[in-house]
């Protein structure tokens, strides 16, 4: 159990910190201040501020988050009739505004009357034991101690994301679900190269066990077998299929050996038995592979478009089925996966790894509000309409999507609980 649960930390916390990366990456390069960059969800554990950007390590080690100025800043919002500590510089300029009631020596405390950090960035307030207000100006890289002790940088209009170019926030949205494809494709593309290979259904043969039946019969790596006794075998699926029928029964393999002439081999399948009781037949040869690079490089490709095509036809299906909370998962699912992955070794969490960053990937690229893909829909409504849309119009759809999102989650967690803890 302590193993599933590390690896579930780990794989999780994997597919979190690369979506969130590609958002962070882009919205600095588009000139958008990323206040915060988080690691868990919770409380604050540890923080280190650096170019701006306020990097943080939660208590909850599932999830994270960027957080972009402009968007989910409520935690700093000032408002009249506050207590506020200011530190000052040598020029009398606010270079630090705490939240959090704690005192310091070289702050000075002030009961805010009005503020404005993001155009004219001055503070305005009254210091105890003084009837006339004072008003400070505000540095641009000045800093907010939240009520929690984050420490985050004040932002500027030019520097929120509604500033940044239109072009530039889509990549910026775009740029998590992107990460999680890219992540996905370069798993899978190692997996082949680990495993020295692309496995492939052709009815030939991969690569013979030392001692086995097939070694005994004298049958090569890459035979290529045309019947099992007389019967033509069309692919991998069937030949397993004709041998596994055969368990402690001769049978005739007719097999091509580098081109040569089609020859018949006698061999005996060993007799094996499954957890029920059935016995079947293996004569210990590993399924074939296509070790070219080019297979290696675009194994990845292909499973990224096998994944991402069936989420999606998932998807599209429910509107002529209707909404069916099996078809999804939530984290207790994918809690119960991880269990089962972990048994089959390093190979199968690294699969488990690259298909949940697909499928994260393609469910943040649905145009619901509050996720990428909804805000991405909103992009385009304003590169339609030439100007984006109110501000508070904007809210209400997100907020709705959000509360969608929300509900969803509760319905699909609840599901979950009761398959995996329950057996409904």
């Amino acid at each position: 159990m302590f193993q599933t649960i590390i690896t579930f930390i780990i794989v999780f916390s994997i597919l979190v910190i690369i979506h969130e990366f590609g958002h962070f990456y882009f919205a600095k390069k588009a000139g958008i201040l990323v206040r915060e960059f988080a690691i868990g969800m919770g409380p604050k554990i540890f923080s280190h501020r650096n170019n701006g950007t306020t990097y943080t390590i939660r208590m909850l080690p599932i999830g994270g988050y960027v957080r972009m100025a402009g968007i989910g800043d409520e935690d700093t919002e000032l408002k009249p009739g506050m207590p506020l500590n200011i530190t000052l510089d040598e020029e009398q300029q606010v270079i630090q505004i705490d939240l959090s009631n704690k005192q310091h020596l070289q702050a000075v405390p002030i009961e805010l009357l009005e503020a404005d950090l993001e155009h004219a960035l001055f503070i305005k307030g009254i210091i105890p034991g003084s009837s006339e207000p004072v008003r400070y100006a505000v540095k641009r890289d000045a800093t907010i101690i939240e009520t929690d002790g984050t420490e985050v940088q004040i932002a500027p209009i030019d520097v929120q994301y509604q500033s940044a170019p239109l072009l530039k926030r889509m990549l910026t949205n775009f740029a998590g679900p992107m990460n999680n494809f890219i992540l996905g494709i370069a798993v899978f593309i190692a997996i082949a190269f680990v495993q020295g290979g692309v496995t492939v259904n052709e009815s030939r043969l991969g690569e013979i066990q030392p001692d086995s039946p097939a070694e005994a019969a004298g049958l090569r790596e890459n035979d290529e077998v045309l019947a099992v006794n007389g019967d033509a075998t069309a692919d991998w699926t069937e030949l397993v299929t004709s041998i596994q029928a055969n368990p402690g029964n001769q049978i005739t393999l007719t097999v091509v050996t580098d081109g040569e002439e089609a020859r018949d081999v006698l061999v005996t399948p060993d007799t094996k038995t499954d957890e029920q009781g059935n016995e079947y037949g293996l004569i210990g040869v590993a399924v074939p592979m296509n070790r070219t690079l080019m297979a290696k490089i675009s194994y990845g490709f292909k499973e990224f478009w096998v994944i991402a095509t069936s989420i999606f036809g998932l998807v599209f299906a429910m509107f002529r089925t209707g909404f069916q909370a099996d078809s999804f998962g939530g984290p207790v699912a994918i809690y119960a996966a991880t269990e089962q992955v972990v048994d089959y070794g390093f190979l199968s969490v690294l699969s488990f790894l690259a298909y949940l960053s697909i499928n994260l990937g393609v469910v943040n690229l649905l145009p619901i509000p509050a996720l990428d893909g909804g805000k991405l829909l909103l992009n385009l409504v304003e590169g339609i309409r030439g100007k984006p849309l109110d501000p508070e119009k904007e809210g209400i759809i997100t907020a709705i999507g959000m509360g969608l999102l929300l509900l969803l989650m509760v319905i699909v967690t609840w599901n979950d609980i009761q398959r995996f803890f329950f057996g409904q």
